[in-house]
C-alpha cells in the first residue's frame, strides 16, 4: 500500500484518480456544498487504523502543546480603545485550548504525508474550485492538531488563512460541537454589525455540526466566524487542521500567531505587512 492508501479511503473516495466518475461525483457534490453554506463534510474519509496513529501522535506529544487560558476577539488583535465599546474588535471573551503545532509534528506523521500530498491538494482544490492553491506556509500554523480538554472553550473567531480542513481525532463525550456562520464577511465588507449580533447570541445565521472521527470538513474560515463549545464529560477532543491559502507568501500576523500557538517567528514579522485581502486581521 502507498502511504496515502493507508491514511485515506481511497476506495471510498478515490482523489487519486481525477479522471474516474467517482471522483468526479465526490467533487461535484462538495462544490455544492461548499457554494451552498460554505462548508462540507465527507464521513469516513480517513481510515481508523490512520485516526488511531494521529491519536497517538497527540498524546504521546502533550508535553509539547502550547495551553492558552486568555482572552481574545474574533480577529485575535489586542483592544483598540479608540472603537466604540461595543464594536466587535472590543469583545474578548475567554478562551482555554491547546495546540500541538505543526513545527511540533513527527517527521513521520500521517498529519504531514496527507498535508504534503499533492492528490490532496488536487482534491481540496477541485472542490473549492479555486486554482492554483497552495499549503499554508506558515510554520507553526500550517498543520496543527488542536486539543481540548473537559472544561475548554474555543470562542468565536476568523481564521487567518483562507481553508481549513478538519479531521475529527477524537470526539469529545459531550459538547465539542462545531458551530459557524457562514460567510459572515468577505474582502469588501466586515459586516461588524451581523458579527457583533452573532457573539451578542443571535442564533439565526448560526449552523452546527457534529462531526464523527475520520470525517473531513472541508471550510471557508477566513471568512464564517466559526467556534468550538463547550467540552463536557470526561474524553478530550483531538482534531487535526491542514490548511490552504491562495497566496503562497502569506502566514499568520505576529499577533495573532502569538495568541493561538504561543509564540511568532522571524517569518511572521517579515511578512506582517503583506496585504492580501483588505481585511483588518
Amino acid at each position: 500500500m502507498t502511504k496515502l492508501e493507508n491514511i485515506i479511503d481511497l476506495n471510498a473516495y478515490p482523489i487519486h484518480k481525477i479522471q474516474s466518475l467517482k471522483y468526479k461525483e465526490l467533487v461535484n457534490k462538495t462544490k455544492k456544498e461548499l457554494n451552498r453554506i460554505g462548508c462540507c463534510v465527507i464521513p469516513n474519509f480517513i481510515r481508523e487504523e490512520s485516526i488511531n496513529r494521529m491519536k497517538q501522535e497527540a498524546e504521546r506529544n502533550l508535553n509539547k502543546v502550547h495551553w492558552t487560558k486568555d482572552k481574545h476577539n474574533p480577529y485575535f488583535t489586542k483592544d483598540d480603545e479608540t472603537l466604540p465599546k461595543d464594536h466587535p474588535k472590543r469583545i474578548f471573551t475567554v478562551r482555554e485550548s491547546g495546540y500541538l503545532n505543526s513545527d511540533d509534528l513527527e517527521e513521520d506523521s500521517d498529519l504531514n504525508h496527507l498535508h504534503y500530498s499533492d492528490e490532496m491538494l488536487k482534491f481540496v482544490s477541485d472542490c473549492l474550485d479555486v486554482y492554483p492553491l497552495y499549503k499554508w506556509a506558515d510554520p507553526l500554523g500550517k498543520n496543527p492538531y488542536s486539543i481540548m480538554h473537559p472544561g475548554h472553550y474555543f470562542p468565536w473567531h476568523f481564521d487567518g488563512n483562507e481553508f481549513t480542513l478538519s479531521l475529527l481525532v477524537q470526539k469529545a463525550e459531550k459538547g465539542g460541537i462545531f458551530e459557524y456562520s457562514p460567510e459572515l464577511r468577505s474582502k469588501d465588507n466586515e459586516n461588524y454589525e451581523n458579527v457583533t449580533k452573532v457573539l451578542r447570541g443571535d442564533r439565526n445565521p448560526v449552523k452546527s455540526l457534529d462531526l464523527d472521527p475520520g470525517d473531513l470538513q472541508i471550510f471557508k474560515g477566513r471568512f464564517s466566524m466559526h467556534r468550538v463549545t463547550k467540552i463536557e464529560g470526561n474524553r478530550s477532543r483531538y482534531i487535526a487542521l491542514p490548511c490552504y491559502v491562495k497566496d503562497p507568501y502569506r502566514v499568520n500576523k505576529p499577533e495573532h500567531s502569538k495568541q493561538v500557538y504561543g509564540k511568532a517567528m522571524p517569518i511572521h514579522y517579515e511578512r506582517e505587512n503583506i496585504e492580501v485581502d483588505g481585511l483588518s486581521d
